[in-house]
């Protein structure tokens, strides 16, 4: 809930302008938005969101524990491919049980809001009931595959580089790999495991916005004519808008989540 003006400004970032007038700087973009339609406009799309990222969560790591003591040496200890693979696996299991769908709700509600004529902004349930409707179950699950290659190399890369800096510093200060680091240690490498993900994902994340938007089935045809016709038409960088807002984002819900995940496997040790 605190982050997701963060998670609003990014994803409206990504979408092709259809006011043609909107800042793309986030935070005037925030502050506009705030000032002309509200500030419950920046949280359109926010419990989809919400109830996406609880579910997403609980998957992810019931997942990744799992695809971790499956790959784990004798020791306990996850190399750091073994890390990537099993944050890939979590990736691809939580985008199709809890990603996909939410976030095609989340992305078409807020490229409705910036519509001349919203359709589907009338009221929080009703609103999100008529298009889910609309969309249908294949319009839920649009965008599956750039959602799946998102969430896998979002988790492999998140995951994969979390695991690989947290076994550098217990080797580097003899802990064992069973005993978890400090609260502030863990917060610091989640964060900047969030960095990481963010300047690596993007291009997909971009890819992923545009092939859930309202109409997308009539500008592309697939994932890779989404990703060309992105690049030819409107240049390499617009892979990256959106950066700034998703790395406030990630950056803070990064070290707070794992926070939370080690401090749980320490209560249900």
């Amino acid at each position: 809930m605190i982050t997701y003006p963060f998670e609003f400004a990014k994803t409206r970032l990504q979408l092709v302008d259809k006011l043609l007038k909107a800042s793309r700087n986030p935070l005037v973009l925030i502050a506009n938005v705030a000032k002309t339609q509200g500030v419950s406009s920046l949280y359109v799309g926010c419990p989809a969101f919400v109830v996406g990222n609880t579910v997403k969560a609980s998957v992810r790591f019931l997942g990744f524990d799992s695809m971790k003591a499956l790959l784990a040496d004798r020791d306990g200890k996850l190399s750091g491919p073994r890390g990537v693979l099993a944050g890939l696996g979590a990736g691809l299991l939580e985008s199709v049980v809890a990603v996909t769908p939410f976030e095609a709700i989340k992305t078409a509600l807020i490229d409705d809001k910036q519509a001349a004529k919203p359709k589907y902004q009338a009221g929080l349930v009703s609103g999100t009931m008529k298009l889910v409707r609309d969309l249908g179950f294949r319009g839920m699950y649009a965008g599956l595959v750039p959602v799946s290659l998102r969430q896998a190399s979002n988790q492999a890369v998140r995951l994969g580089s979390y695991n690989a800096i947290k076994t550098m510093i217990q080797l580097a200060t003899n802990t064992k790999a069973s005993e978890p680091l400090s609260s502030a240690a863990t917060f610091a490498v989640g964060s900047f495991a969030g960095i990481v993900t963010v300047y690596t994902t993007m291009p997909i994340d971009t890819v992923k916005t545009r092939m859930q938007a309202l109409g997308a089935d009539k500008l592309y045809t697939s994932t890779l004519n989404c990703f060309v016709k992105i690049f030819k038409e409107e240049g390499l960088l617009t892979f990256w808008k959106g950066a700034t807002p998703r790395l406030g984002r990630l950056v803070l819900s990064g070290g707070i989540v794992f926070t939370i995940y080690e401090k749980m496997l320490v209560l249900m040790a």
